[in-house]
């Protein structure tokens, strides 16, 4: 199969919104690959699956932006193979000691130089991480579905169990219905995270849940499953990295639960002295390597106890069940109430002790892994900032006839200039789009190819999450999940939030509107 096969697809189902469109257009892509059992093409099927989810098979290649910015003439013909790309990458990923940087810079440009300019843009988004082509794990695994023909909800499920939407696409396009009734709950192997729904308030997370709830404190750490079989423990992130090896901490608390086997499902953060969480990137930091600032666990949910898989268990009897295993200490804040009353003052509380904000949980509802649904709905504040638009970069996929991404900064008023905070491309519906596109070609002044350099003068109100420490940028800070909220028409650039501003809400002295 060529390259240029994934590309097009990719192209196709990132042009769509529909989303049985996207499902279809991957379906015609994986029914190409057929249904032999030889080893090389259940091989081929992992390799596209893992393409068309917008992923590489490979966790670490050693290449980033910075690797790519500068890219040889691309090639006039398709020809590079998806095996014979996988190939590269992977020759690419083992290299390492003296001499490796510049072998890697060969390969890259061998490698880049066989592309079509359509296959340098796809690859360059699929080693960056920003492939916006809207096809995600669900939707790949939804067509491996409808080529097997087997019922959706068994490829999710045993996605979830594998911990890989690629296993479980290989099973149902290799063997059907009775590969996938296969996959069960392993102790010790890792499974995908369930996760929750956004809401703005309290009250819109209750809408729809009937009865007591439980209320979760929302820390912000590193989500962690860790898995203790026959006295071992094994630490595993959201994304399925194996940290145990720099959590010891983690590990003796586990270690010392009463009872046999278990799966924990929790987070794990760095306090201060006076035991409220410290930044995420604190966290992030500290987890990188196995010494440093403690690292403390909190868990919210049980997998698995004592020979006894919970999954399908409501979530009362599983929290039960943590209660009766896991010390009061090593457990989320937690709130059981019907009382929306209580469940918004406990909110308050939450993000007045320094956490993100709630997560209302159903209590009836089973453990629905890697999907987001109704039964878990996050609760954060939202958080906003006049910022002025300083570049825009061409769009992709559905987006390429328009200006999308933009370059936000903070004024800073020592300089007269700006300070860059980060990116975004989201909050923004057609009309904006269309909008911002005109507006930015009147303003620029300077055109890359990409990225469109404008004069600093529009202003844009901007959602995020938090800020973090960046070396990325000038000014030391970074938006975490940011958003469009509106363009302000009614505000010069002078009028925009500064810098201090900014450094002010990342060291907790003030917060921003919203």
């Amino acid at each position: 199969m060529l390259l240029a096969d994934v590309v097009t697809t990719s192209a196709a189902v990132a042009s769509t919104r529909a989303r049985t469109r996207k499902v279809a257009e991957i379906a015609q892509l994986l029914g190409r690959l057929g249904a032999a059992d030889g080893t090389s093409d259940r091989e081929l099927a992992a390799v596209v699956a893992a393409y068309l989810g917008g992923s590489l098979p490979q966790r670490r290649t050693g290449l980033g932006w910075r690797s790519l910015a500068s890219l040889p003439a691309p090639a006039d013909a398709p020809s590079l193979t998806v095996r014979g790309v996988h190939e590269r990458f992977e020759a690419i990923a083992a290299l390492g000691g003296a001499g490796s940087r510049g072998r890697r810079e060969e390969a890259v440009r061998d490698l880049f130089a066989a592309a079509t300019a359509d296959e340098q843009r796809w690859l360059r988004g699929v080693v960056t991480g920003e492939l916006r082509q809207g096809a995600l794990d669900a939707l790949v695994q939804d067509a491996a579905a409808q080529v097997a023909g087997v019922p959706a909800q068994d490829v999710r499920r045993a996605a979830m169990l594998a911990g890989s939407t690629v296993e479980a696409v290989v099973a149902a396009l290799h063997g059907g219905a009775g590969a996938l009734a296969g996959f069960g709950l392993q102790v010790g192997r890792p499974l995908l995270p369930m996760l929750a729904s956004s809401a703005t308030t309290v009250a819109e997370a209750l809408e729809g849940l009937a009865g007591p709830v439980a209320v979760d404190t929302k820390l912000d750490g590193i989500r962690v499953q860790v898995h203790r079989r026959d006295g071992g423990v094994l630490i595993a992130t959201r994304t399925l990295e194996d940290l145990t090896a720099r959590l010891p901490e983690v590990v003796d608390v586990v270690a010392a639960l009463p009872g046999g086997d278990l799966v924990l499902d929790g987070e794990a953060l760095t306090l201060d002295e006076a035991g409220r969480p410290k930044a995420f990137q604190d966290t992030a930091s500290r987890t990188a390597q196995a010494t440093g600032t403690a690292v403390v666990p909190f868990f919210f949910d049980v997998l698995h106890a004592d020979g006894a898989d919970l999954l399908d268990t409501p979530l009362a009897e599983r929290l039960e069940v943590l209660d009766a295993l896991v010390p009061q200490r090593y457990r989320v804040p937690r709130l059981v109430t019907a009382d929306p009353v209580r469940a918004n003052e406990f909110a308050e509380h939450a993000v007045a002790g320094g956490h993100e904000g709630v997560v209302v949980k159903d209590l009836a509802s089973t453990y629905a892994a890697g999907r987001r649904g109704g039964a878990w709905v996050k609760v954060k504040p939202v958080h906003t900032l006049d910022l002025v638009v300083l570049a825009v970069e061409r769009g992709s996929g559905r987006r390429s006839q328009w200006l999308s991404n933009i370059h936000l900064g903070a004024r800073d008023p020592a300089t007269g200039g700006f300070v860059m905070l980060g990116k975004t491309f989201k909050g923004m519906t057609d009309e904006v789009l269309r909008w911002q596109t005109q507006r930015f070609r009147e303003l620029a002044v300077d055109d890359s190819g990409y990225v469109v350099t404008v004069r600093p003068e529009q202003v844009v109100e901007i959602a995020f999450d938090g800020l973090q420490r960046s070396t990325r940028y000038p000014g030391g800070l970074a938006l975490r999940f940011a958003r469009v909220v509106r363009y302000r028409e009614d505000k010069t650039a002078e009028e925009a939030d500064t810098i201090e501003t900014v450094r002010g809400i990342a060291s907790g002295r003030s917060r921003p509107a919203g």
